[in-house]
This record gives C-alpha cells, structure tokens and sequence, in this order.
C-alpha cells in the first residue's frame, strides 16, 4: 500500500516511501509458521472424537492467543509504518488503530547521521537521526533500509529546497521593485491646433498636414 498522495502540497513529489526493514517481521513470520505447524499436528494426532475435538479447540484457541500479539501485531505495526522523505519535508506516520505523525520540513533540518552495525551493513539497513530547529524533538527513525542512501537523499533535497525559497524570495523581491517604481505618464493627446501645425522636415521646410 503506497503513501496516499491526498497529503501533498501542490507541487510536492514522494522520492522514498519507506517501511522498517523486512527483518523486522522475520522473527514473527517464523513464529507464526510454527505455530500453524503446531495446529496440524495436534490436528493429526488428537482422536477423531469428542475429546479429540475438544483437545483441538483448546489448542487452536491458546494459538490464536499467542499469534495475535506476537505475529499479526508485529506485522501490522510494520506495515503500517511509513517513512515519506518528499521534496518538501519527511513524514512519519506511526499506529495501527491510533495513528500518530510528525512531519518535519526540510528548511527546519540542521543535521542528518545515520548508524549501522555489523549487522546492519549486512542486511543494508541502518538508523536515522534528524535534528531539527525549533522546539520539535528530534526524531529517531529505526531499522532503515539503505540509510546511507536516504541520508544523502535527504541532504541533497535540503540543498535543493535552500535553492528553490531563495529563488522563489529573489523573485517576490522583483515583483515588490516593479511595484514601487511610478506609474508611466499617458501621452498627452493633441489638441486641434497642435494638430493644424505643420511639422518641420529635416532640411527645413515644412510639411503641410
């Protein structure tokens, strides 16, 4: 599911739509596969029977307990976590039922640095820091997939927008000169007798009108 593009100012591109690394649902997507192994065998040697039905319903029933906050959580909560670096700003949108977002403008950014572990530069994923001027809090932004390269992203978009608002200022400052300079005098027009007047040519003499 891509980030709806509702959100956007006019003008405003997506460069990187992100989620967490997909490591990060590999614990559960394990678990989640051995607990369904865990079903059909207690479904295969349980007795066809009352008890044997009965025996099979507990089981499912202590499975969907531990499957839900230990699989379909892990995995929603993934899914639903965005990491948007635009042409504008980056957004955060974090929550399955209660959504939370943040988004921090490119021109408010002071620093970008990102950190990786051995374990990290095997995987290609890494964590971002994005310090900001302001009273907003930094934000932290973990388990991203290719950080350095976001990172440059993200250092290369600030450069460009410092370039668009000081081109976009140099304009206005334009248009504000245009406007204090005095309104051009109309031509007066000419009256009947200026009119009857003959011109002067360049040799001299006169042209009649």
């Amino acid at each position: 599911m891509g980030f709806p593009e509702n959100v956007l100012a006019r003008g405003e591109r997506v460069e990187r739509d992100l989620h967490p690394h997909w490591l990060t649902v590999v614990v559960p997507t394990i678990l989640g596969l051995v607990l369904a192994a865990a079903c059909v065998w207690i479904a295969v040697v349980t007795p066809d029977d009352e008890t044997g039905n009965r025996i099979q319903w507990v089981a499912v029933a202590v499975l969907l307990v531990i499957a839900v906050p230990a699989v379909v959580v892990p995995y929603l909560r993934w899914r639903t976590t965005h990491y948007v670096v635009t042409s504008h700003r980056v957004m955060v949108r974090r929550g399955i039922l209660t959504k939370v977002g943040k988004d921090i403008t490119l021109s408010k950014i002071t620093d970008v640095s990102f950190q990786q572990t051995v374990l990290d530069r095997l995987i290609g994923s890494g964590s971002l820091h994005i310090e900001s001027a302001g009273d907003s809090a930094d934000e932290d932004l973990s388990s991203i997939p290719h950080s350095n390269d976001v990172q440059q992203l993200v250092n290369r978009l600030i450069d460009e927008d410092d370039l668009r608002r000081r081109g976009h200022g140099r304009e206005l400052a334009v248009d504000d000169d245009e406007d204090l300079l005095p309104p051009e005098t109309p031509a007066r027009p000419l009256l009947a007798e200026e009119r009857r007047r003959p011109r002067r040519l360049g040799d001299g003499r006169d042209q009649p009108l």
